[in-house]
């Protein structure tokens, strides 16, 4: 088919949208939530230490935001899947992407369930404190069931990137979806179509999971006074 001086194989896309599909289910949504589930562990530690009373914890937490959040994650990529080995310290493919990007993601997210927390009116602390509770058991039981309903739609949001910014892990070979894009175009040389069959999928895959945040949004709404 034509469409003025371009060319739509249709043959091709086609044939090659299952393998660029399966390189997203194979490779890019377990990439993504792997890297997501380490980099909030990462991200709460970092916004306790934010929180800490304690100068020390407070300068490394400042430090370690202030360097994900100035560097591009191209840039952090490289340096743990091509540097490291300079170390010593030889890492696959897939395991330095989920390092990568976890740090990645703790570094955004931090600020996110930092700024959540903070949220909470100090009425709460003192509501716990007045029953008994010590610090950690009034954060645990009070402060992190609510400030988490505030945190869900920035860290939804975070997420959703971090599907796209998987595609950067083509760059240090991952099989993922825009690498098994750019495998099929290095034998077809059918540049346009193949990648906005992949840029495509991806917006599938972004699309699917938004939905998903409206209906966790709208749950959680409920039980919100109004």
């Amino acid at each position: 088919m034509f469409i003025g001086n371009i060319t739509i194989d249709w043959d091709l896309a086609a044939k090659s949208f299952m393998p660029i599909l399966m390189g997203g289910l194979k490779y890019t949504l377990p990439l993504a939530i792997a890297s997501f589930i380490i980099g909030l562990v990462i991200a709460f530690v970092m916004a306790m230490c934010r929180l800490s009373s304690i100068k020390l914890l407070q300068w490394i937490a400042r430090i370690y935001i202030s360097i994900i959040r100035g560097t591009p994650l191209l840039v952090q990529l490289s340096i743990v899947y091509f540097g490291l080995p300079d170390l010593g310290i030889n890492i696959s493919p897939i395991y330095g992407a989920i390092i990568a990007l976890s740090l990645n993601v703790g570094g955004y997210a931090a600020e996110v369930i930092r700024a959540s927390i903070l949220s909470v009116p100090k009425g709460q602390w003192e509501a716990g404190y007045t029953i008994g509770m010590g610090y950690f058991q009034t954060l645990r039981r009070v402060i992190i069931p609510q400030a988490m309903r505030v945190s869900i739609p920035p860290l939804s949001n975070t997420f959703i990137s971090l599907v796209k910014d998987t595609s950067l892990a083509s760059t240090i070979t991952v099989t993922e979806l825009f690498r098994r894009a750019q495998e099929i175009t290095a034998t077809s040389y059918n540049f346009l179509l193949l990648y906005c069959e992949a840029a495509f999928i991806y917006w599938i895959f972004c699309f699917i999971l938004s939905i998903i945040q409206n209906i966790i949004e709208e749950r959680l709404d409920r039980y919100v006074a109004k």
